[in-house]
């Protein structure tokens, strides 16, 4: 039995309910052993853990979690493929995966050809490899000024234009109109005139025509480079030269009227400016 006071509380008014006694567990639940781990973890880290596992990627999904924003992202799969089987067993669509660090076996005949060669690989640095790519690919009538210039060397240490290529007063009969062939450049005889660029000496002697000592270096596929009006030469019909070589000496043989270098360039016999290839 129980009373109620005039403020509001109640108050006992019988003996005290016996208490229940308490019950002893006896039995053993499994813990879950992530639940420390999960709690460790941050939000933001469990968003990135899920999105490495899913294949989007932990850096994507740091992104994800950081700004809060929900997508659907279609990204290619990093793990291997799975498939399904008509029995509904997941089966891996890689059927053998290969050890770690080993190659793959690859077979072929006995009598197969194996080419390990590849393209070559030039930059602004390899002029020579550049001119070697340009020549390879197409004939050098078809190469642009845009991709010839600085793909040949000087054939001096010091470049000073004399006369340049095309019409001009003629300086041995004053005369107008005459077609110059090449470009002239300062040089004191014996000067050290070097291959502009990597050929073969296809003609080393005098040339009837006025250009004097006489030196042609063929570079391949229609291109030619000639050294005119030299004192000497120091190749030979047939001799291989690289880029940069000594081939002669500056002079003033032939129709000439003082000590300079005659430079040309040949295009598929055909003289051009020689500046577009500098």
């Amino acid at each position: 039995m129980t009373s109620q006071n005039v403020r509001g509380r109640r108050r006992a008014s019988g003996p005290a309910a016996e208490l229940r006694p308490a019950t002893v567990v006896t039995e053993i639940r499994p813990r879950d052993t992530e639940r420390q781990v999960r709690r460790r973890k941050s939000p933001l880290r469990q968003v990135a853990d899920f999105a490495a596992a899913s294949g989007v990627g932990q850096k994507a999904g740091v992104a994800l979690a950081a700004t809060g924003l929900a997508l659907t992202v279609g990204l290619p799969a990093t793990s291997p493929v799975m498939a399904t089987s008509e029995s509904g067993q997941t089966e891996s669509a890689l059927a053998v995966a290969a050890p770690a660090g080993s190659q793959p076996e690859v077979s072929a005949a006995a009598s197969a050809k194996i080419d390990f060669s590849r393209a070559a690989v030039a930059t602004a640095a390899d002029p020579d490899g550049k001119l070697k790519q340009l020549l390879s690919a197409q004939s050098a009538g078809s190469i642009q000024r845009a991709s010839s210039v600085g793909t040949m060397a000087s054939p001096l240490d010091t470049l000073t234009t004399a006369s340049p290529f095309g019409y001009r007063i003629s300086p041995l009969t004053g005369g107008a109109g005459d077609f110059h062939r090449g470009q002239d450049f300062v040089a004191q005889c014996g000067t050290a005139v070097h291959a502009a660029a990597t050929g073969k000496v296809t003609f080393a002697g005098w040339h009837e025509y006025g250009g004097g000592n006489r030196v042609v270096v063929d570079h391949g596929n229609g291109l030619e480079t000639t050294y005119n009006h030299l004192s000497s030469f120091t190749v030979q019909v047939g001799q291989t030269v690289n880029r940069g070589d000594t081939v002669a000496l500056s002079g003033t043989t032939g129709a000439s009227t003082g000590c300079h270098l005659h430079f040309e360039v040949q295009v598929n016999g055909e003289v051009v400016d020689p500046m577009g290839w500098l």
